[in-house]
């Protein structure tokens, strides 16, 4: 079962975490820190970076199954992952 901490963790969006880790590396960065409050920092960036890959890591599972063909199936390159298009303003899709 998971603490509270980490459930409350889970909840937070990618990008609250990814700006408090912000947060804590420039802090961490500034003189006159000290040894515990670092530890302290780090342990919560540890669990911050947890947070936002695993989030990072469903959302491109999630992408991976919107990358289609017509046909319905994933289009795989030659590394068996699925194929990504670069997204540009103005560039008609590229044909299959």
């Amino acid at each position: 079962m998971k603490d509270n901490e980490s459930q409350e963790l889970e909840q937070v969006s990618f990008e609250s975490a990814f700006g408090r880790l912000e947060h804590i590396l420039e802090r961490m960065n500034s003189n006159g820190i000290s040894l515990d409050e670092s530890l302290k920092l780090f342990k919560e960036a540890d669990k911050l970076i947890t947070v936002c890959s695993s989030k990072l890591s469903s959302a491109e599972k999630e992408v991976e199954m919107l990358i289609k063909n017509r046909q319905g199936s994933l289009v795989l390159g030659q590394d068996m992952k699925p194929t990504t298009q670069n997204f540009e303003v103005g560039n008609p899709p590229l044909s299959r």
